[in-house]
Order: structure tokens, then sequence, then C-alpha cells
């Protein structure tokens, strides 16, 4: 049978998808999207029904971190659009690479009908990389081009507007050429010439890595480069596991934790040369605002995108490949001893003091028993407040996107459907969630997705029935309880009710039992782990 020489408009937009890689895509379907659901499946990806449409993009974001394809969100017009926001927000900050698919009333329609219709594009355009109708006769280039803005430079999502009609319309079968992607860049110069002379010199040298070296998998080149010339590195949350944390130069994440702030920003102080390598600050608290002074001390920044958030400034400014840019910065570079003091081993030492593993129960003793139970493959995710940034702290990685969080947006409830996602794309391996009790309820609904779909993450939720971290700041201003607590309620029993298992413990040796039956379940598993309320002080 001769092939068709035209094919719908959606078929044109999922056959592109499936071309780059895309196996699912997540959303929940209303009349606008039923063309692109059905083109969809016909090529190949599997439509994910979420229950929310939020929870849909993050459960993207897991399976992107597993399979490196772009996420894809599906959403009818309207309140289905609009109920993606956070979640397609978080992927702007995050650096995520997801193409949003929005139902849209026709434009001739809309000028006589005004039932759920609303500027879709100018919801969007501030949140993403990118916003496009779709049309007819560009349909093949819109998708194309929204698959090269998401992906290149620093990734993020693109929405793009498909009205009824236009999904349903007639195009060419055959697409014109993709565009080629672009190349890596290099150093080149005098300023290259420069970063080789200050690494020849250097004694004291530290490396800060970020997300564009996670999205550029630049782990193999940062390892290599470390530990040829003795660099000692630091990770934002979302790059942990570039360099595995039980590495001797690995001295773990970096954010938001004032405690570990107090050993890593005099080290860096120290240095006398800074290696920002693919390290965007949009991850970091304030406390790390303008942290070194060029004019005094030697930085090297070299990162996807130009330095427009001024954040910090540099002494050499490159915008190129991170793994090809360490690579030309060292070529015939001999190694030589550094930090001859011992501060590096000394460092480490303190950090592993101030975050303790011994405590008999508690927060820290939930992470550390789950750090030890679980293998060494372990995928983590875990969703914002205190837990969140204690275990950013505590939890080792090995592997890059080994602990997937929302770690610039920060938003509260993305680690159920970033467990379920990843779980997804890669089902081999051990999956865990840990949530706190109120991002737990923001997507409870999500486990019945996870029960349809026969998906078997461990999800750890801490109980203390507060929003800790913000009671945290409530008491540290003096000010009254006042918005922050709730009641306990029964997590376990959710679980059970939603078609998975449930536990509920308070002392390690439960936890490990728990966790132990979980990892051998046939279903999802919720294990409600009760701490008590301001176990976080003084710990984060």
């Amino acid at each position: 049978m001769a092939s068709p020489t035209k094919i719908r408009a959606a078929d044109a937009v999922a056959q592109r998808l499936y071309a780059e890689g895309c196996r699912y895509a997540f959303g929940m379907p209303g009349g606008e999207v039923l063309t692109l659901v059905d083109a969809l499946e016909d090529a190949g990806i599997e439509f994910v029904l979420a229950k929310h449409e939020n929870a849909a993009a993050f459960m993207a974001e897991g399976a992107y971190h597993r399979n490196g394809a772009p996420g894809i969100l599906v959403a009818t017009v309207g309140p289905g659009a609009l109920n993606g926001v956070n979640a397609i927000a978080n992927a702007h900050q995050d650096r995520v690479p997801m193409i949003v698919l929005a139902g849209a009333v026709d434009a001739d329609e809309a000028q006589t009908y005004t039932h759920q219709v609303l500027d879709q594009q100018a919801v969007f355009r501030p949140i993403t990389k990118a916003s496009f109708s779709l049309v007819p006769g560009a349909a093949h280039v819109i998708i194309d081009k929204a698959l090269a803005i998401a992906t290149e430079g620093r990734p993020g999502p693109v929405h793009i507007d498909v009205p009824i009609s236009v999904a349903d319309a007639q195009v060419p079968a055959n697409a014109p050429p993709a565009r080629v992607k672009a190349s890596a860049t290099t150093p080149s110069g005098d300023d290259l010439a420069t970063a080789r002379k200050w690494l020849t010199n250097t004694t004291r040298p530290i490396m800060i890595v970020g997300l564009d070296a996670m999205v550029e998998d630049a782990g193999e080149a940062i390892t290599d480069f470390a530990e040829t010339y003795s660099v000692p590195i630091i990770t934002t949350y979302k790059a942990k596991g570039l360099l595995p944390e039980d590495h001797p130069l690995a001295l773990g994440g970096a954010g938001l934790s004032p405690l570990a702030d107090r050993h890593l920003l005099p080290l860096i102080g120290q240095a006398d040369l800074v290696l920002c390598v693919g390290y965007d600050p949009i991850e970091m608290r304030s406390g790390w605002r303008n942290i070194w002074t060029p004019a005094s001390q030697r930085i090297i920044d070299i990162t996807a995108e130009p330095n427009h958030h001024y954040m910090h400034q540099s002494s050499l400014n490159f915008v190129a490949d991170c793994a090809a840019s360490l690579t030309a910065i060292s070529d015939g570079i001999a190694p030589r001893e550094t930090w001859a003091g011992g501060e590096i081993k000394a460092t480490k030492v303190a950090l592993t003091n101030s975050f303790p593993q011994d405590d008999v129960w508690g927060p820290a003793a939930v992470i550390d028993t789950c750090r030890k139970v679980m293998p060494r493959n372990t995928l983590a995710t875990v969703d914002s407040g205190a837990h969140r940034i204690l275990l950013s702290q505590m939890w080792e990685c090995y592997e890059t996107r080994g602990l997937t969080q929302s770690t610039a947006l920060c938003t509260m409830g993305c680690a159920i459907p970033l467990a379920m996602g990843t779980k997804l794309a890669d089902p081999e391996r051990p999956v865990i969630g840990f949530c706190g009790d109120a991002g737990f309820l923001m997507v409870a609904g999500e486990l019945s997705t996870a029960a349809e779909l026969g998906l078997t993450p461990i999800i750890l939720v801490f109980v203390d029935a507060s929003l800790s971290l913000i009671e945290l700041k409530q008491r540290s201003r003096q000010m009254k309880n006042r918005g922050v607590d709730f009641e306990k309620h029964d997590f376990a029993a959710m679980g059970v009710a939603f078609g998975g298992a449930g536990h509920t413990v308070d002392n390690r040796e439960d936890l490990a039992h728990a966790l132990d039956k979980a990892m051998a379940a046939e279903t999802f598993t919720v294990i409600a782990a009760v701490i008590e309320r301001g176990a976080y002080d003084g710990r984060i």
C-alpha cells in the first residue's frame, strides 16, 4: 500500500515528537485535544491519563530525566491549560525541555464564542521559552522549531496552542528537513590562554558545578578534570552526582542550607581559582550572591548562556560547552599538588559532623536509614520543604540525576509525580519519593494513577502536621504560630485506599522493615514516618 501523501496536522506534530525520542505524553484530555491524543498514540507515544495537569507535567519531567527526551504535557482549553501553569513555570526555571500541547478554540470561533476562551499565549509567554499557535501550512516547521528551542541552550518548555480544526487539517505527509543541531563551542583566543595560565599556577582550585553541566551530561569530563588536577567539587542540588558523592573530592550539594554554607563559603574564599562549570545560580539562596570579588580572585565562568542574572560576576566568561571547555583549558597542562594544608578533608569532616547520621529518630534518622537500606542505584525524588534541604545535604548521589527535585521554583507537591514518571520510564530501578505531609496531600489523587499503571515507587512521607520550613521562619521572626499547623492524617491508610500498601513508622527498625517490604511489593507503598514538630531546628 502506498504511503499517504496527506496526514493530519496533529500527526505531523506527533511523528516529529516520536522521532525526537518521546515515548510518553501526560495529561487530561478534553474534547479539544482528542485528535492530539489519537495522533500521539498512533505515532507510538503512550498517553498517560493523570488526575491533574500540574502532576502530569511533573510526571513528564520525571520521564525526561530517565530517557533524555523532552517531556510532553497535553492539556485541554482554558482550565486544563491553566492547571499546568505551576509545573510549566517550574520547567522554565529548572531548565526542563517540555512541549506543552494545549487545546484551543478556533480563531474565527473565538470572535463570537466566549466560553472557556482566553489568551493562552499571553499566559504562557512569560513562563516558557516560546509560544506558538499551530497553523496547517507550518505544522512541520512549528514542531521542529519548538523542539529546537526547548532543547538547545538552557532547556525549557515551549507552548503550542492547537486549535480544534487545525489538529484535523490535512498537511503534506513529508516534512521538510529538520534543522541540524548546533555543535558544541569551545573557548579560544587570549581568554583561553589566560585560563590555561591560571590552571598551571593554581594551588587551591575549586569547582562549582550546576544545571548546565547536568544537561550536557558532562559528568565524565568533570570527574576526569577533578581527578587529574585534584580539584574539589561543590554541586548545586540538581547537579548532585555528577561526581559520585563518596568520591574524596566531592563536597556534596549546596543551595539552601546555611549550615552547609558555614563550611563551603569560607573554603571558596580561600580558593585561588574558582571554576564555575555550568553553574546556574537560579538554584541558590541569596547568601550565594556575590560571594567572591573577581578583581581579587580568579573566577572562570563556563555557561550555556551569557550572564544576565548578575548573581555573581567572573574574571573570564565563556559561553561554551562544559566538557569541551575543560578539555581546551587543560590540554597539555601538568597537574600539581593542591590544597596542601588538608583543607578538603577537613571540610568533608566538618560537613559530615554538621549533618550527623546517628540520631535515634527524626528526619535525619529517616534519611540515613533510607540511604543505608535502599540499593546504591536507587533513584530519588523530593518536593520542597525543610525535609528537602536536609535530604539534599544528606542523601548521597552516585550518578547524574540520581535525585530529582524542584530547585529553582521550589514547588511543593512534585515528589510523587516525579517518582511516577521516573518509575514509568525506568521500571527496573528502585525509586523513592520523599515528600512532606502537606505536599503529599496536594497530589494524593495521583496515587490512583500509580495503581492504574502498575507502578511501584516507594513514597516516604515526613509526618509532622506542619509546614515545617515556614513554621521555622515564623518562629525565628518571633511571630505567633498562625496558618502553618494542621491535623495529622492516616497516610498509610490513604495508600491502601488508592490500591497500594501502607506503613506507619516511628523508629529506625520499623522503617527498615517497611522499606524491605516495599522493595518486594507489587504495588506502590506509602510509608508515613512520624516525627516531632520542630525536628528540623538547628539541622538545616
